[in-house]
């Protein structure tokens, strides 16, 4: 299907920041009203996982760009605006932090009370020698790498600060924003926005559960309500950034979650054009894909028809 004419949206904006003109989208998506989301049949999701300017935007303005990402959010806003008639409601994460988190820097420092550059990996034999220690919970630092190495196979990685609460990186990318607000007015239709990486005490690339459980927050562990939500659609359209961290992660824990229920994984459609992943994880990244494909995912482009 050809793509509406919408005055709010460029091309050739998608990489810039800008105020997004949420009103005149709105309108605009009212004057293209054709039915209410609520008649849908199907019911159609499209699952945006943290498209957002730290990760689409290249350096120095994305703080942990993806390479690839600014096309793949292009074609996503595209597929957005072509579908908006069949798109039911549109579900948006944000990865969200704050200055002390176990991830950053602020959170160790060596003998010499040096901070961990960013991309350094702390083991927790690190913790045990003394070559990082951490300046705060203690006891819960070294439990969550132990814990994350025997269970998640990973090691501890230090980012740069990125996704700051207040932050212009944490917004979503102002051309899908718009999209989104198109989108609601088109379909009479409510964005769900789910936001992520709060708790200090774990990192969190899925959406919906971090590395290491933390009871001691309500958002500790599994969403199991956000993923019932999502169960109730007919078809669940997936893309975002990065594809070898958060994506692949929120899908593997989808894939965990519905392993009991193959009529839910057979919903899943990825917008496989409409993602990217850190250089240095593609092989393993793809790998996971297959498997998922052999599950039952349908792995897609933005081009093909919904279905």
């Amino acid at each position: 299907m050809n793509m509406p004419k919408v005055a709010t949206y460029d091309p050739a904006k998608v990489g810039t920041i800008y105020e997004p003109d949420m009103q005149r989208a709105y309108e605009q998506g009212l004057a293209d009203f054709k039915s209410p989301a609520s008649a849908d049949s199907p019911r159609v999701l499209a699952w945006l996982i943290d498209v957002q300017i730290d990760f689409v935007f290249p350096a120095p303005i994305g703080r942990l760009s993806v390479p690839g990402a600014v096309d793949d959010t292009r074609r996503t806003i595209e597929w957005i605006y072509r579908n908006a008639h069949h798109i039911t409601q549109i579900a948006a994460s944000l990865d969200t932090h704050t200055p002390f988190q176990i991830f950053y820097p602020s959170w160790w420092k060596n003998a010499r009370g040096e901070r961990p550059a960013p991309f350094t990996a702390i083991s927790a034999d690190d913790v045990r020698k003394g070559v990082w220690m951490p300046i705060t919970e203690p006891a819960w630092s070294i439990r969550y790498l132990e814990e994350l190495e025997n269970v998640g196979k990973k090691q501890l990685m230090i980012w740069p600060f990125h996704c700051m609460e207040g932050s212009t990186g944490r917004a979503l990318v102002p051309a899908l924003s718009e999209a989104i607000m198109y989108h609601s007015g088109a379909r009479m239709a409510q964005p769900t926005y789910l936001t992520k990486g709060t708790i200090a005490h774990t990192e969190f690339y899925s959406v919906v559960e971090p590395e290491v459980k933390y009871p001691k927050h309500p958002d500790g562990g599994l969403n199991t309500r956000f993923l019932e939500m999502v169960a109730q659609f007919d078809l669940i359209y997936v893309a975002g950034q990065a594809r070898s961290h958060c994506v692949l992660e929120t899908m593997n824990s989808v894939m965990r979650h519905f392993a009991a229920q193959p009529e839910v994984i057979r919903k899943l459609r990825f917008l496989d054009d409409c993602t990217s992943s850190i250089p240095g994880f593609e092989k393993s990244t793809e790998a996971a894909f297959q498997r998922f494909a052999q599950q039952g995912v349908k792995m897609v482009t933005s081009n093909d028809k919904i279905g």
